[in-house]
């Protein structure tokens, strides 16, 4: 197994997030890195990666744009949905859970069907605050690159 990092940039409009595009003293953002075979994504919130503003508001629309990033990334690196292992979810509120779950559950089916049989290790989490407050949930992803 190779201990090379291959950084993947985050960018909005096309424009990598490192300084000047972000405030000083700011690290640059990566939308994820591959070690080896092993793929960990950043924080994948439903921030519009054309301009930075909210995709969408409701629980199901906003779990539908995070996933869309993940996959996204996830096809950038040579992976796919079908190779996530472990999901840390973000949740703004308790009161979101079912919704949450029951979003999740129909991307996967759509985009992801071996995760509805074999679903990956999960944690959920309620934050004190999200990035933003129209945030409603933010997607933390660990996949593999490929399957053995």
């Amino acid at each position: 197994m190779s201990d090379e990092v291959k950084y993947y940039p985050f960018k909005i409009g096309g424009v990598e997030q490192i300084h000047p595009n972000v405030h000083p003293g700011t690290p640059k953002y990566a939308a994820g890195i591959v070690v080896g075979n092993i793929a960990f994504l950043s924080g994948m919130t439903p921030q519009s990666t054309e301009d930075g503003s909210c995709l969408t508001v409701g629980v199901e629309a906003q779990v539908f744009a995070c996933l869309d990033k993940v996959r996204a990334v996830l096809e950038e690196m040579g992976s796919s949905m079908e190779n996530i292992v472990k999901t840390v979810i973000l949740l703004k509120d308790l009161e979101y859970y079912q919704q949450m779950r029951a979003a999740e559950l129909k991307y996967y089916q759509k985009h992801a069907p071996r995760l509805v049989s074999e679903p990956p290790a999960s944690t959920y989490v309620q934050p004190a605050i999200l990035a933003r407050p129209e945030f409603l949930v933010e997607f933390d992803v660990t996949a593999v690159i490929e399957r053995a």
